[in-house]
């Protein structure tokens, strides 16, 4: 049984997805909280979701600070966001918070089945419909080091990597790397087929499982 906890401030919409996920095979709604500190307050008194379905924008503590707070203190729970936005920039922050998909609110009931049975059995779930094309670059092969790959990767790759993997624009990237726009496009074109993905995202992703962002970062600055 996958134990569910709810975070949405709008109460039918909390409700009525409780309603639907009760009727999933093996999924029970154990908690259900009106913002994040609502359900860190039931985490502390004792309940223990397997799985989090967070809400983005609420009160008192939003849907990044709650992300943050359940990486800091329950690093076991896996977190789906459930969000209106599809910006690849608020994206490349949720997955730097640990939440291990983001699902469109425009879903259907089988996609959001199928999103907490993915979640549960590899450990994060990208929809091909949703916007920012995220891409799956966290299956692979336990056997292989997952810091293996960026060694292929020049210094300056892994430079443009670790921008990317902030909130700055591509601009903002150009400047940061004192290089011309047209360059930065080069290297990111170079990457998508270097790395196999088509998005922004999915050089984060590549990023965030082979170590890239790990160690100094203060040339982020």
């Amino acid at each position: 049984m996958t134990k569910i906890a709810l975070v949405d401030d709008h109460i039918l919409l909390r409700d009525a997805l409780a309603d639907v996920i009760n009727k999933f095979d093996h999924c029970q709604v154990v908690c259900r909280a009106r913002n994040g500190l609502e359900l860190l307050e039931a985490l502390d008194a004792g309940c223990q979701p397997d799985l989090v379905l967070l809400d983005v924008d609420m009160p008192q503590l939003d849907g990044y600070a709650t992300a943050r707070a359940l990486k800091d203190r329950y690093p076991h729970i896996y977190i789906l966001v459930l969000t209106m936005y599809d910006s690849e920039l608020a994206m490349i922050r949720l997955l730097q918070l640990g939440v291990r998909g983001i699902l469109i609110k425009d879903i259907s009931p089988a996609e959001l089945r199928i999103s907490i049975e993915t979640t549960m059995l590899t450990g994060y779930y990208y929809s091909h419909t949703s916007a920012g094309k995220l891409v799956q670059l966290l299956k692979q092969d336990d056997s292989r080091n997952p810091r293996v790959n960026h060694l292929l990767l020049s210094e300056i790759e892994i430079f443009f990597l670790r921008l990317c993997s902030t909130e700055k624009t591509y601009k903002e990237i150009a400047r940061a790397m004192k290089t011309t726009p047209r360059t930065i496009e080069n290297y990111r074109e170079n990457l998508f087929v270097k790395l196999n993905v088509k998005s922004r995202v999915g050089l984060v992703l590549f990023a965030l499982q082979n170590g890239v962002l790990t160690g100094e970062r203060k040339d982020l600055e």
